[in-house]
């Protein structure tokens, strides 16, 4: 068979395209947020994916399965992440709130997976929520700075903040307050890492999508790669399949 020069030469551009694709390095940085991206012995930094695992985590490695690039996955603190992200091309983090504030500085991918929102007790407690205005009558603990206190807070909720995550689940157990606001998945983690203590969802009352946010800089074809590779994972269930591993 005899190819014409038209068709050696859109061989030869999708060949070179390749290349220099699969030869751009992209870099992703996560926090240690169980069960969504953690590390295999609980250390706050990683430097390789394999040493990395949580929902999000294994949907990234999925994205990047899919796609020819060179992309390395690294575990540091939020800010770090964050920040970095927003000064380098071709570098992301995840998993990210797209809010309006973040908007503008980020390419955005996905979404991920959702985070829900939600209120525990203690597994005896008799307290029955059918929704988030039945909460009223009860004391909240939550995180001094989370998303989800200070929703509570402008809502007029009686919320009563820590300065650390890992302080709340105790407080539980000491029956200084009456329910938890947290994270859906990862609020057990922490209940069980901060108290050894097995807490009992209450009401889950919004949900909000997480993305990979990534440097503006960043070429639109690498967005438009990413996005088209986690859109094909999501149409063939392996997304529901890595939510389904972590209990949702």
């Amino acid at each position: 068979m005899i190819l014409s020069i038209k068709t050696v030469a859109g061989l030869l551009l999708a060949a070179l395209t390749f290349t220099s694709l699969a030869q751009q390095k992209l870099y992703f940085f996560t926090e240690q947020y169980p069960p969504y991206n953690m590390t295999d012995d609980g250390r706050a930094f990683a430097h390789k994916a394999d040493e990395i695992t949580g929902l999000c985590t294994d949907v990234i490695k999925a994205v990047i399965r899919e796609t020819p690039y060179d992309s390395r996955i690294k575990l540091r603190n939020w800010k770090y992440g964050m920040e970095r992200s927003k000064r380098k091309a071709n570098t992301g983090v995840f998993c990210a709130a797209r809010s309006p504030e973040r908007e503008a500085l980020f390419h955005w991918v996905g979404p991920i997976t959702n985070l829900g929102w939600a209120l525990f007790s203690l597994p005896g407690s008799d307290i029955k929520l059918n929704s988030l205005e039945d909460a009223r009558d009860y004391k909240i603990g939550g995180y001094k700075g989370d998303v989800m206190s200070n929703y509570l807070i402008e809502k007029g909720f009686n919320v009563e903040l820590s300065d650390s995550s890992q302080m709340v689940p105790r407080r539980l157990q000491l029956g200084q307050v009456d329910l938890w606001v947290t994270d859906q998945l990862s609020g057990p983690y922490t209940a069980a890492d901060a108290a050894e203590l097995e807490i009992k969802e209450v009401l889950t009352f919004r949900n909000t999508p997480m993305f990979l946010a990534i440097n503006r800089d960043t070429s639109d074809d690498v967005i438009n790669t990413l996005q088209s590779a986690l859109d094909k994972l999501r149409n063939d269930g392996v997304l529901a399949g890595i939510e389904q591993a972590y209990g949702r």
